[in-house]
């Protein structure tokens, strides 16, 4: 059993000041008011057509096939006219660390505007919180509802909240599914409930990973579960972009009636609605917290009471701490700089390597059992294994030519049409009249006819060991 240390006497607490707080409080949970505005505007008209597109873009067809398809069986992933092979998993490195410095440049110059407007988890929970305000009413009918009693009234409006919710979470998990499984043919067997036993679990697995997230998670993903809130504050700057309240302008804070002058007052009229409306449940005012995804709703809240007041708007506004503080804000600097740059260089070598890089590839494999053959006519064969992969977006046609060393043949003459992302198996047979003894370096040429382009690979060429060479 653990010891619980010195208990520390409650005169000492009064004496110093301090409160005991519990460490493992249960969390409160968080009823957001509806506010509308310029910002909210922005999130909707840069959330909604990246939501429409990752549920359309699975029925998009490019030629036979689907545009974006990660067929795990096969080990392609497909994006519209690039086809990512194993050999090209390196691709996916590149583009994921674009995106890591991507997010950095722009984190640098406007903060968290990815996690306020983009976030999956911002926009999938932003749909949640609507469809709990049209099955359970506003801010106000949601708290009187949550402390109700178990009604008839209550029963049928969580019942609708949660049957959309999951209808929402199902078709989530419907759609990420139907990028690594064919969407058409996926619900298809759906209907028909001929679905395989994988996709249904991987389906059921998203549906309640969203419907847990975006309806009874929230803020908590953000807050404890999402690593970008605990690292964001390297990045950040008295230059960075932050959803910020003017203090010096808003306080003393206080209540107080319309065009009433009260000098001893600042602006804030200490109405809560930037509280209220905020989705991590902070009060802004108190100043920049890793909390806070820079969603603006504080911004739009604020500004409409300051309409009302005859206030000019502002007072919780996008700034950084030197224009708060009444200085220029200096926006190219070192840091942003230099995120800029390597982001930059990336994507050029990215370009460069997707557009250099071969469009097939082959490996040649030695066959099992004898070292070489002693053929009828004396001379001596080894057979080998040919796998030629066609990473191109049309049918071509290969050949195959044996580049050294001179005594070593090809038995006949090889050349293969594979379709488009198809593998070819070959089996490759090589002959030498008066082998070399032992092992032999050969290289094995193979050529696309439709542009030329060849790719050696090495192998060995096995013959007899000279009698007197055996111990």
């Amino acid at each position: 059993m653990k010891s619980q240390g010195p208990e520390v006497p409650e005169e000492v607490v009064k004496l110093e000041g301090f409160a005991p707080q519990d460490l493992y409080q249960r969390r409160e949970k968080i009823f957001t008011r509806y506010v509308g505005g310029l910002y909210q505007k922005l999130r909707f008209y840069s959330g909604w057509p990246l939501l429409l597109g990752y549920f359309l873009m699975p029925w998009v067809m490019w030629g036979d096939r689907q545009a974006i398809l990660f067929d795990l069986p096969a080990r392609q992933f497909h994006i519209f006219g690039l086809t990512i092979w194993p050999q090209d998993l390196w691709l996916l490195g590149w583009i994921l660390m674009i995106a890591a410095f991507g997010l950095f440049t722009v984190t640098t110059i406007v903060g968290r505007i990815w996690c306020g407007y983009t976030c999956p988890q911002t926009v999938w929970t932003a749909i949640f919180m609507w469809v709990e305000q049209i099955t359970e009413g506003a801010r106000h009918q949601r708290i009187r509802l949550e402390k109700a009693p178990m009604s008839w009234n209550k029963f049928r409006r969580r019942t609708a909240k949660h049957t959309l919710w999951l209808g929402w979470a199902f078709l989530t998990g419907l759609t990420f599914v139907g990028y690594f499984t064919p969407i058409r043919e996926l619900t298809l067997s759906i209907a028909q409930f001929e679905v395989g036993g994988w996709a249904a679990l991987w389906i059921l697995f998203f549906t309640c990973a969203t419907y847990i997230n975006a309806g009874w998670l929230r803020e908590q993903v953000c807050l404890y579960m999402c690593p970008y809130a605990r690292f964001q504050s390297a990045m950040f700057d008295k230059d960075t972009l932050i959803v910020s309240y003017d203090a010096a302008r808003g306080e003393p804070r206080g209540s107080r009636k319309r065009n009433t002058e009260q000098a001893q007052l600042g602006d804030c009229i200490d109405c809560q609605l930037c509280v209220q409306v905020c989705p991590t449940g902070i009060d802004i005012r108190n100043g920049l917290q890793y909390e806070c995804i820079g969603c603006a709703h504080c911004i739009d809240a604020c500004n409409q009471v300051m309409e009302k007041m005859d206030y000019p708007p502002g007072l919780i506004r996008y700034t950084t701490e030197h224009e708060l503080a009444g200085n220029k804000t200096n926006w190219v600097r070192g840091r942003t700089v230099g995120y800029a740059i390597v982001c930059l260089a990336l994507i050029s070598a990215f370009i460069f390597m997707v557009f250099d890089r071969e469009t097939f590839a082959f490996d040649v494999l030695r066959e099992r059992g004898q070292l070489f053959q002693t053929q009828a006519d004396g001379s001596t064969s080894n057979d080998y294994q040919l796998k030629i992969m066609n990473k191109s977006q049309q049918d071509s046609t290969y050949t195959l030519e044996l580049v050294q060393p001179d005594w070593v043949k090809l038995d006949r003459d090889y050349e293969a049409l594979i379709p488009a992302g198809e593998i070819e198996n070959l089996t490759l047979r090589l002959l030498a009249e008066s082998p070399e003894p032992g092992s032999t370096p050969v290289e094995i040429r193979v050529c696309q006819e439709s542009n030329e382009s060849c790719i050696t690979e090495k192998t060995t060429f096995l013959g007899p060991m000279n009698t007197g060479d055996a111990r």
